[in-house]
């Protein structure tokens, strides 16, 4: 196991964390995997035996559940984990126990530390954007509580480039306390990312932890052109597609993925994984399992490289389209590489 800088912070994560999002059976969440304390339990020992030292929960995976047994299930080796947690998402019907205000903010992580059993909160990723609280407020109350000792790094999740631009601004601004890290969806099927939230993260220095790394399941091989789907699996339920992709572009990359694995006596996943891995702005890439073969495999992804030539093809297999303003000043830009004069 590898570990990287969380962006420029001078924290160290390893190169996979391990999502907790199935543990818990309450609410919308269970559907992932409804995993009760022992079967969570085997699950964060096995990624303990395999070096990892970086979890993720957030406390609306299955209304405290995944916190609750997170917590329980690190408390023996608590100096030895990072933890990461989210605040942002509606935990009652009461008005305010929703979003990014100082008072929900505030409430949560005290709720949050409660649940995990300690007293502190490694990292802490606020999990969207709020649209009516104003930056300003969310920002000094999560350096309140940094400068408090209940938090020590913050990170973002599912922000679009100008609202990640804005946070960091104000927090240059008013000397807050700044994010470290982007979490966002990234893989093979899914790279909208690279069109303004990978240049900034570059730009800016931030870490990037994908989620959904294997295009929520369809990554793993399991689903193939011309082969019934599978049964009780996510992607056979519509209402459990979560995540949206292109099933023609999917099986495309399956197949190239395939050549690699077997090149590397890998599987399918792992070859994903290792694509994302070879990736410079990647400090960590967030894993999730239901049964321990399904982590122990993911763990493998470490243990190989792709070749540049493969990590080549496959991002050409999967270039994005360009759009505006992208193409124009990819087509602007040469005037500053090769001299071309065009106005």
């Amino acid at each position: 196991m590898k570990y990287n800088q969380l962006g420029k912070s001078g924290l160290l994560v390893s190169e996979l964390c391990f999502g907790t999002m199935s543990f818990g059976s309450s609410g919308y969440w269970s559907v992932v995997g409804s995993l009760d304390y022992k079967d969570s339990k085997r699950l964060v020992d096995i990624a303990l035996d395999a070096g990892i030292n970086y979890f993720d929960s957030a406390d609306v995976y299955s209304h405290g559940q995944s916190e609750e047994i997170l917590g329980k299930a690190l408390k023996d080796k608590r100096n030895e984990a990072v933890i990461a947690t989210k605040v942002r998402g509606r935990m009652s019907k009461e008005i305010n126990n929703v979003g990014l205000s100082r008072k929900h903010i505030i409430e949560s992580c005290d709720n949050s530390l409660r649940r995990l059993g300690t007293d502190y909160i490694d990292h802490y990723i606020v999990h969207s954007f709020d649209p009516i609280t104003p930056l300003e407020e969310t920002l000094s109350a999560l350096t309140d509580l940094v400068r408090q000792g209940k938090v020590r790094y913050l990170g973002a999740s599912n922000f679009t480039g100008w609202q990640l631009m804005k946070a960091l601004a104000i927090s240059k601004e008013n000397h807050f306390e700044k994010f470290v890290s982007l979490q966002a969806i990234y893989s093979l099927i899914s790279r909208d990312i690279e069109y303004e939230l990978i240049p900034l993260c570059q730009d800016q220095g931030l870490g990037l932890t994908p989620w959904s790394p294997l295009g929520g399941g369809f990554l793993t091989g399991k689903y193939r052109k011309d082969h019934p789907m599978p049964e009780g699996t996510r992607r056979t339920n519509e209402e459990q597609n979560f995540i949206q992709i292109d099933p023609e572009k999917g099986y495309a990359i399956v197949d190239a993925l395939e050549q690699i694995a077997n090149k590397n006596n890998a599987t399918i996943a792992q070859a994903a994984l290792n694509y994302l891995l070879r990736k410079p702005i990647v400090s960590s890439v967030l894993i999730g399992a239901t049964k321990p073969h399904q982590i122990e495999d993911n763990i493998k992804a470490t243990t190989w490289e792709m070749t540049t030539e493969e990590v080549a093809h496959l991002d050409e297999l999967t270039k994005l389209t360009p759009i505006y303003p992208h193409w124009m000043l990819q087509f602007t830009a040469a005037d500053r590489t090769n001299g071309d004069f065009f106005f």
